[in-house]
């Protein structure tokens, strides 16, 4: 058994009858883990958990890797009654109840940002699998495609693409460009405003010279729907009668929500999933293909990355344009370091790192925190678990920094309530 599990969900978790289970019991063949987030007073959770039960017991009893997968339910209930009964409905162990600051690690980790969510680990490495486990349970009730790895962009998108013209494509066109995969629909407001900013960034790309292109894959109610908003778009799209390919796309890249715009270079390796927050900062379209910066100056169009994790926050005395550029060499190295760290071992980074000045968005966020007026201040804000982490010094250095950061990633710090 891995040491890992052990690291990840302590030694003993329980069952619908109460009793401890050991987590080196699990087997030693077992490959794969799906941590099931959810909660008992959520609707959709209930219905998923129907689904999942049918397809956990028919795995169980029929598949020939039914001792290779175990599902682990973390829960973000608040009443402990509640989480009981639910836990009656379910044939997987659980994290205790108590855990509350294990399960608000986990949240962080695989940064999940609703319910319900199911997402497959790799149990000897942790390594993510697959984001999307709804759409496994849904697409793949016998479990024949086990362990549902990532699959290369090129073999997922493979078929015919469409653009409204009428005019018919395949994947294979896609070879040596970048790509944005836009994963949106007409229902959407967000998604319609991006788009009209979108179409225009297209543009200015494609005429400055670049090979790039964007499939759109739509999350449309009806075929109406899709080919009245495709219309407006000059790219290609998966045509929307191909649900399965549509499904399998979304699985790949753990899609939670819409907009979103993951970005891929020419071998079709992930550039960033931020591409919404990308195309919005850059409406020139400079930086493209939008490698991630380490240090983010925040704003109205990236403040929604405040709520996926963990985030670093350097409040400075800076009112105009360019006067956050000390701050942002301030912490960059540092931000470098831990990026490359984790890339190193395939993990998503812990920690985004922001800087920010004097204006509205930063007045703002220092009220719904609760933060002191003071300037500079140095913040590390948990916006899931409702915390704060405070380094209020009249000089911020490199030294202190990367103190606050490794102790707050060691688990050092003492939160204080949002």
């Amino acid at each position: 058994m891995s040491e890992f599990l052990v690291s990840l969900l302590g030694e003993r978790l329980v069952n619908s009858e109460k009793a401890e289970v050991d987590v080196q019991s699990l087997g030693s063949k077992l490959s794969l883990v799906g941590l099931y987030f959810g909660c008992s007073l959520n609707g959709p959770c209930k219905q998923f958990n129907a689904s999942l039960s049918e397809f956990y017991i028919k795995f169980k009893k029929s598949s020939e890797n039914r001792d290779k997968l175990e599902i682990v339910f973390i829960s973000s209930d608040q009443d402990q009654k509640h989480w009981q009964e639910f836990l009656q409905e379910m044939q997987w162990p659980a994290l205790p109840f108590k855990e509350k600051h294990k399960k608000m690690k986990l949240w962080n980790r695989y940064k999940v940002t609703s319910v319900p969510s199911l997402v497959f680990l790799d149990a000897l490495t942790g390594k993510i699998v697959c984001r999307n486990g709804l759409l496994v349970v849904r697409d793949d009730p016998e479990g024949l495609e086990f362990p549902w790895g990532p699959k290369p962009f090129g073999e997922v998108v493979a078929g015919p693409l469409i653009r409204s013209s009428g005019q018919v494509s395949d994947g294979s066109a896609l070879e040596g460009s970048f790509v944005g995969v836009y994963f949106s629909a007409h229902w959407c407001p967000p998604c319609r405003s991006l788009s009209r900013v979108l179409v225009e960034s297209y543009r200015t790309v494609k005429e400055a010279g670049q090979k790039f292109e964007i499939v759109f894959v739509s999350a449309d109610r009806s075929e109406e729907s899709f080919t009245q908003y495709f219309s407006e778009m000059p790219w290609v799209a998966v045509p929307y009668a191909d649900e399965g390919r549509r499904s399998r796309l979304n699985r790949l890249y753990g899609i939670q929500g819409i907009p979103t715009l993951i970005l891929l270079d020419t071998e079709g390796k992930v550039i960033t999933r931020q591409g919404r927050v990308e195309v919005l900062n850059d409406l020139e379209c400079r930086a493209f293909p939008w490698h991630p910066r380490p240090v983010l100056e925040l704003n109205e169009s990236n403040a929604v990355q405040l709520n996926e994790g963990p985030c670093l926050v350097l409040f400075v005395d800076a009112e105009e344009e360019g006067e956050l550029e000390p701050a942002k060499e301030l912490i960059q190295p540092i931000a470098e370091k831990i990026i490359a760290k984790y890339k190193a071992k395939e993990e998503e980074t812990p920690l985004l790192f922001f800087v920010a000045g004097e204006d509205d968005m930063s007045d703002s966020l220092r009220d719904y925190t609760n933060l002191p007026e003071a300037a500079p201040l140095l913040t590390i804000l948990d916006m899931s678990a409702r915390a704060k982490y405070v380094k209020d010094v009249e000089e911020i250095t490199p030294a202190i920094v990367e103190q606050f950061v490794g102790d707050f990633l060691a688990e050092k710090l003492k939160p204080e309530p949002i």
